[in-house]
């Protein structure tokens, strides 16, 4: 019988084939932990009495949302992961010394790859899909039951085809793509559901946009987002030491969906998310009709705090200055993008364009640290989610867009088009 590859992927990892609608018991190739749900996951981890985890190769603890530590409760949350790791020598262990957000760092780290089950205890794990995996986000006891056992339950999800035609205009990104799939089915329009990428635009676009969307499929409801594997993946993965062989799987083309979404790419213009919810897409044309004034444009991310976005802002900002109302926050996602940014030359011409580069980090995205927005100030930014007081003040504003859309308004103090 014809599978999906979400499908293709569980019935190789149960040993037998499964559907869409079945309960399952799988094993899991890796767990994920920051420092915000992992404290939580070890206390559970140690009340069941457990010694020693299932599969400590499998288990990727990334220090990313308050760290450097902002304050004395998210260094004590922190120390609470750096003992356990010490404790079990952990070789997946990311602190300050190896340093990145965690769905930017262990793709580059090669440790998720095509044919994974994967879960974290974030809900935007379902990033890791890009690379032809199943991954998802679960609570910190279903960590920790992970933890002890190598595996967990799954309901196997129905799939959502989205067929998508056309090549992608200049400044027409991943962030677009999904950002307009979510204006069309909602916030809860793939709940429970995979929201598999297809078609022929799939192979205009490079890993970053698909990191990007698939990382924001969650704001759909969807319990994960993938794309398989192709040659713009194996070229990605070329460099890597991967933790695991590849295990390639593909849909069928009489698979099963329950849905089918088409969309032109090519008559697709920037979209911006305007608040309160990533469903309130707008074309960028009427953003800049509506006169959006801003107090700061932020780059960064698990989203879009990838190369790609950095050199994208840098060729925009190069030879211009960040407007004198606006702050502009930059944010890589790895140490090593922005090593790579700055030997390409790309943080000089942020930093000479009157922007901030902060370490990798979780913080401004979440309104935790390095970027928090004051009562009534408003911002453009490359994050994924624009909920009432999300990045800050409950009476602030966030406006949802792609890298260049946050680059170009930085400049001009008002939401923009790059094109």
């Amino acid at each position: 019988m014809a599978q999906t590859i979400t499908e293709k992927i569980f019935s190789q990892h149960v040993g037998k084939e499964v559907f869409a609608g079945e309960i399952i018991r799988s094993n899991i190739d890796m767990v994920i932990g920051n420092d915000i749900t992992t404290p939580i996951s070890i206390s559970a981890f140690n009340l069941s009495g457990a010694t020693e985890l299932a599969n400590p190769d499998g288990f990727s603890i990334v220090l990313d949302h308050f760290i450097p530590a902002k304050d004395i409760a998210s260094a004590n949350q922190a120390r609470i992961s750096r003992d356990f790791a010490k404790k079990h020598n952990l070789k997946n262990f990311f602190d300050e010394k190896d340093m990145g957000i965690e769905h930017a760092l262990l793709p580059e780290k090669g440790l998720v790859v095509p044919g994974d089950v994967i879960i974290g205890a974030d809900s935007h794990t379902c990033t890791h899909g890009a690379l032809g995996a199943f991954s998802t986000g679960m609570g910190s006891t279903d960590l920790a039951f992970a933890m002890i056992s190598g595996g967990n339950w799954f309901k196997v999800p129905e799939s959502i085809k989205v067929n998508l035609s056309g090549k992608p205009a200049k400044h027409t990104t991943g962030k677009d793509i999904i950002l307009e799939i979510i204006r069309l089915i909602g916030v809860d329009g793939a709940l429970y559901r995979t929201l598999e990428f297809t078609g022929s635009t799939v192979a205009h676009l490079s890993m970053d946009d698909r990191f990007s969307m698939c990382n924001m499929a969650i704001e759909a409801g969807a319990k994960s987002g993938i794309v398989a594997y192709d040659d713009t993946t194996a070229e990605f993965l070329a460099d890597k030491d991967l933790a695991r062989e590849p295990r390639i799987h593909q849909s069928d083309a009489d698979a099963t969906y329950v849905q089918t979404l088409k969309i032109n790419v090519a008559e697709l213009e920037p979209v911006i998310a305007y608040p309160f919810l990533p469903s309130n897409g707008h074309s960028i044309t009427k953003a800049v009709s509506d006169k959006i004034k801003i107090d700061q444009a932020f780059i960064g991310s698990c989203t879009n705090g990838r190369l790609g976005d950095l050199k994208t802002a840098s060729e925009i900002l190069k030879g211009q200055r960040v407007h004198e109302d606006v702050r502009l926050i930059v944010t890589p996602g790895t140490q090593k993008i922005l090593k790579e940014a700055s030997r390409l030359g790309y943080m000089d011409i942020i930093i000479d364009a009157g922007g901030v580069v902060s370490n990798p980090t979780c913080g401004a995205c979440l309104g935790g640290y390095m970027g928090i927005l004051g009562d009534n100030e408003v911002a453009v930014s490359t994050t994924n989610r624009n909920f009432v007081g999300r990045m800050g003040s409950r009476s602030s504003k966030v406006y949802l867009a792609n890298s260049a859309v946050a680059a170009i308004s930085a400049i001009t103090g008002y939401i923009s088009d790059p094109r």
